[in-house]
């Protein structure tokens, strides 16, 4: 996959930007806009138009998926996928209008260039309803009724996206330009784009922090941007973290030898009767 910069994009208008400033206080968009192959994914919009194929989801969230609330809670992923397959859920439905008895499944995957398990071709090369069979496979739907399930009871929209995760791409913090340039006095930086202290891109938090940033600045308006959640200074929310890494299961019940439930057991000791138990068992480390 080549890059193809579109003339007039967002693309080429950042590269002529960033142009007139040799010394890269405008960023440098080659570092995210060079490699397709490392920075793109590849979608599909599923459609089931009856009723056939939503027990197969159930079975896997264990929610019904047409019952108005929330379905699959976050991203599924198929792990055994050679694509790296992942599928959501919203509340349906989703859209307005959309008839009743249908639900809207977003599907996509991080390796478009890799052969399928069920249909042997890359995901960029499969038509839509191929996609479709790729995705029943891994939802456990029996082979005999894939391809009849994905032809005859699902529209499948598929999406390329060759730069949807060209913002982490490799970089340091001059990559990208400050939402509000040094001297600049009527104009500034905003999006996932842009570097602002601190906060994570890939969020609709991101961008809004970049806009609030430049006109406080550039107007200069006596208001503090939001402050980002300091989640990793937190150690509750590190507990947390820690426990949702092992599925729910506290520290205490992992399989360790000799020496480690040993060490583990003094570290209780320790701490038993103060604060730092009462942490850990509340957030259910122990």
């Amino acid at each position: 996959m080549k890059p193809q910069i579109e003339a007039g994009g967002g693309w080429d208008l950042w590269k002529r930007i960033a142009a007139q400033a040799p010394d890269g206080s405008f960023g440098r968009p080659e570092k995210f806009c060079c490699d397709p192959e490392r920075s793109n994914w590849m979608s599909a919009t599923v459609t089931t138009l009856d009723g056939e194929i939503l027990p197969y989801i159930q079975d896997i969230c264990h929610r019904d998926p047409l019952s108005g609330k929330v379905v699959t809670g976050g991203i599924v992923t198929a792990r055994d996928s050679s694509w790296l397959l992942s599928w959501t859920i919203n509340r349906q439905p989703q859209f307005k209008g959309q008839p009743a008895g249908q639900c809207v499944v977003w599907v996509y995957a991080l390796f478009s260039d890799k052969p399928g398990d069920f249909v042997g071709k890359t995901m960029r090369e499969c038509t839509g309803a191929e996609m479709c069979e790729e995705w029943l496979y891994h939802m456990g739907v029996p082979e005999d009724r894939i391809v009849e399930l994905a032809e005859g009871h699902a529209n499948t929209v598929p999406c390329m996206m060759p730069y949807v995760t060209s913002f982490f791409m490799p970089r340091n913090d001059t990559d990208r330009p400050k939402v509000v340039p040094d001297g600049a006095v009527n104009f500034a930086f905003l999006g996932q784009f842009a570097e602002t202290p601190r906060d994570t891109i890939f969020t609709t938090e991101y961008s809004i922090r970049t806009g609030m940033e430049a006109v406080y600045t550039l107007l200069d308006v006596d208001r503090g941007v939001p402050e980002v959640w300091g989640s990793v200074y937190d150690v509750r929310c590190l507990a947390d973290a820690t426990v949702k890494l092992r599925d729910g299961e506290p520290l205490t019940s992992m399989q360790l030898n000799f020496v480690e439930r040993k060490a583990l057991e003094a570290v209780l000791r320790k701490v038993k009767g103060t604060d730092v138990e009462k942490v850990l068992r509340r957030h259910g480390v122990i």
